[in-house]
């Protein structure tokens, strides 16, 4: 394999990743600056859910699962064999969901379960995590973390009545905003 996405840190510390025909997937140093964000307080108390919406390869969730063993992660990509192929590969099963959809039409089902959502859909059509993040907050529990990557040159801002900006981060081409979701 040659890939150089890897997991940073926790019980897969190393263990490169497979990626998608024509992936951009999240670079390592991106992926570890926010996790270091995350660590500051920013992760909810209890257990935790996470639903890595636009999975690609699965490595926003798969880095949750290497470093939290509480942790339970549903994947949804509308071409889940890589990400199928990553948790085989680490022989990941019991704490991981994986659901061949598009992640738009799963919201109903997933988004009352979950406490943290991150959400990196494709770059090409920006449109397209605005509109989940809109309907991801119409179902949301208040406190709910949303993670939103999208290209640092054509940002979204949130609607600043259903959810409060914790971060707003900007790595090279990729933008992050930590969001809460209000009471």
């Amino acid at each position: 394999m040659d890939s150089k996405l890897q997991i940073i840190s926790g019980i897969w510390r190393g263990k490169k990743l497979f990626l998608p025909h024509g992936a951009r997937p999240t670079q390592n140093m991106a992926r570890a600056a926010l996790f270091n964000m995350m660590t500051a307080g920013l992760w909810p108390d209890g257990d935790l859910m996470v639903w890595d919406a636009f999975a690609g390869s699965g490595a926003f969730g798969i880095e949750c699962l290497s470093r939290y063993p509480e942790c339970h992660v549903v994947f949804t990509d509308v071409a889940p064999h890589t990400v199928r192929r990553n948790l085989a590969n680490l022989c990941i099963d019991a704490r991981a969901r994986l659901i061949g959809a598009d992640a738009m039409t799963r919201i109903a089902e997933i988004v009352p379960t979950a406490n943290v959502i991150f959400v990196d859909p494709p770059y090409a059509d920006p449109d397209t995590g605005a509109a989940f993040v809109r309907r991801v907050g119409r179902v949301a529990n208040a406190g709910t973390i949303l993670i939103w990557e999208q290209e640092a040159s054509s940002p979204r801002i949130p609607d600043g009545d259903t959810w409060d900006t914790l971060r707003d981060k900007t790595y090279g081409r990729a933008r992050f905003l930590i969001l809460r979701r209000r009471a």
